[in-house]
């Protein structure tokens, strides 16, 4: 209905146009909402306060002006202006209930827009690195990417989806060395395990495959990895006692035995991460690999174009990029002393390779811990002459999990966590995927085990899914009855709806298009996930104060129709949270 009275304001704006009226070049944008008192009507538009003064003329004049220039609409009962010079739409009982037609006519397609109209997106979301399995603060950064990236194709974007995977770096050295050592262990050595190295179960399981794989291959005698070694915690430092492990292990294994160790540990975790993403619900377009980053040149280009626009420096044997005149809070390096590029040069390679992708933007979705990386990033991209606001980060809080009212504690590096396929089989995929939402994304979450667990009309997952359930319930029991339902004669005598709780119904499901369309370009998720507990609660209070299935043939097909469509909507805003609407509970 928005967009359809919209068009009528468009019309009466270019009638005033071609009458001289308002300036011909003018580009008006018309906004059209819903007021919050009926008796101000269902819909306002505040087009002629906007337009006053290019018009010369005061709002309430201007406001005359247009609702003499509305073209005749059979839907609109009504339009009177308002305060000082508010248009108010009025629109027929009939008109509304005709969403209930146009739910039934799209089915899933309903609620969905070519508003992107096909421009390319890409999402960028998790990413994390592959040093073990995704805990459930992970968890949140897929459930809110996925409905990002789902919301945006739904409203006509061209979406891709892409896991960036950091293949490359100090913690994978650092989890390389990890499983080494456990191979170690396993082969007999007896050796004191790092205070720095991964510690979880994960890492013994990934050696003892290694181990089945190649035999003692890798066997280095522990006397002799330990030689030169310096003292590691708590006497000693953490940090470098890890990094003379991982130069022990690249020096004793060679190159390719190494490489060996280094990628039977990453494509153990990768496929451990992509196995649980996609139990999860989020199925990725590409998994783009830092690596290759490296050996296609990018960095080394990135760092070239930065150097030929004059914004690096060298100071104390590496290269800087001097971030500070793009409003970085401090220069960063590129490339240390010893040669080796940062994670920074990768992190621009990347971004100016996604810009030369062709996106007509770029999202990444990072954690919240990530804020002070977005200045640095947005730097470098402006230095390399790239238009920055082809950009947008999202940081995602964390989730703490409570269970029992108390706060479940974790931490990757020692091992003590709660694994997303943990969370997924004690709430189960459809809870998580929804509570992970009902917040915005730059908002704590506390994460309730107990009540994501729990069958009652607290738990939002739950009632919303029990709305759709008890829909099909109606269904089965009018079959039961010997009764059919007659579609067409409940279109027919939408005109019988005329209750409270049914317009209030009707109401609720004319505003989904738009709800998708605000919750897909605010990126927030978390609009639809209110809706549908909204919708549902319609739905319950429906149904606890009215027959259905009444002797009336016209009244009762009318509320079928009414619940089928309340049926379809609700299984339509689910699905674009990867949430099940289930036809039994």
């Amino acid at each position: 209905m928005k967009s359809r009275l919209q068009s009528l304001v468009a019309d009466a704006l270019a009638k005033l146009q071609a009458d001289g009226v308002l300036p011909a070049d003018l580009e008006p944008r018309i906004q059209i909402e819903r007021t919050r008192d009926a008796r101000h009507g269902d819909f306002a538009s505040n087009v002629a306060l906007t337009l006053a003064k290019p018009a010369g003329m005061n709002p309430r004049g201007l406001a005359e002006r247009i609702l003499a220039a509305l073209p005749d609409a059979p839907e609109v009962e009504k339009v009177e202006i308002a305060g000082p010079g508010f248009i108010n739409f009025f629109i027929r009982d009939a008109a509304l209930a005709d969403v209930v037609r146009h739910v039934l006519e799209q089915g899933e397609a309903f609620g969905r827009s070519d508003l992107g109209a096909g421009k390319r997106v890409q999402v960028e979301f998790v990413s994390a690195n592959p040093t073990g399995p995704l805990h459930v603060g992970h968890g949140r950064g897929a459930a809110y990417g996925a409905a990002v990236a789902d919301l945006l194709d739904a409203v006509g974007y061209a979406v891709h989806r892409e896991y960036y995977v950091n293949d490359a770096g100090r913690q994978m050295d650092i989890l390389a060395a990890s499983v080494w050592l456990r191979y170690l262990e396993l082969c007999g050595e007896e050796l004191p395990f790092p205070a720095n190295a991964y510690q979880g179960d994960y890492v013994w399981d990934i050696a003892a495959a290694l181990h089945r794989e190649h035999g003692e291959r890798f066997r280095k005698a522990w006397a002799e990895v330990a030689e030169g070694l310096p003292a590691d915690a708590p006497e000693g430092d953490k940090e470098q006692y890890i990094d003379a492990v991982i130069d022990k292990a690249r020096t004793l294994l060679g190159a390719d035995d190494y490489r060996i160790v280094f990628d039977t540990a990453l494509n153990y975790i990768l496929a451990d991460i992509r196995d649980d993403l996609e139990q999860f619900g989020v199925v990725y377009d590409e998994w783009y690999s830092e690596r290759r980053l490296t050996e296609n040149g990018l960095v080394d280009q990135a760092i070239d174009r930065l150097r030929a626009a004059g914004h690096t420096y060298e100071q104390d044997g590496a290269l800087w990029f001097r971030s500070t005149d793009f409003g970085d809070e401090k220069d960063r390096v590129l490339v240390r002393e010893n040669g080796q590029t940062t994670y920074f040069a990768s992190d621009i390679a990347y971004h100016m390779d996604k810009l030369e992708r062709g996106f007509e933007w770029v999202i990444d979705i990072w954690g919240a811990d990530h804020h002070g990386y977005v200045p640095r990033v947005k730097a470098a991209l402006q230095a390399l002459g790239e238009d920055v606001n082809r950009l947008h980060v999202l940081l995602v809080q964390f989730a703490i999990l409570y269970r029992g009212g108390q706060k479940v504690q974790m931490s990757t590096r020692s091992g003590e966590f709660v694994t997303l396929r943990q969370l997924r089989k004690e709430v189960g995929t459809d809870a998580a995927r929804f509570f992970y939402v009902m917040r915005k994304c730059e908002q704590h979450l506390d994460f309730d085990l107990d009540l994501a667990k729990s069958q009652s009309a607290d738990n939002p997952v739950y009632y919303i899914q029990y709305a759709h359930a008890r829909v099909c319930s109606v269904f089965r029991q009018l079959a039961e009855k010997g009764l059919g339902w007659d579609r067409d004669t409940g279109l027919a005598h939408l005109d019988r709806l005329t209750e409270d709780h049914e317009q209030a119904l009707i109401t609720r499901l004319d505003r989904y298009p738009e709800l998708i369309e605000a919750a897909a370009t605010q990126h927030e998720p978390h609009q639809l996930a209110h809706y549908l507990r909204e919708l549902a609660n319609d739905f319950h209070t429906y149904y606890n104060a009215h027959q259905f299935l009444v002797d009336d043939p016209e009244l009762r097909n009318a509320r079928l129709a009414l619940i089928a469509a309340t049926r379809q909507v609700i299984a339509n805003g689910l699905g674009l949270l990867g949430v099940s609407a289930p036809d039994k509970m």
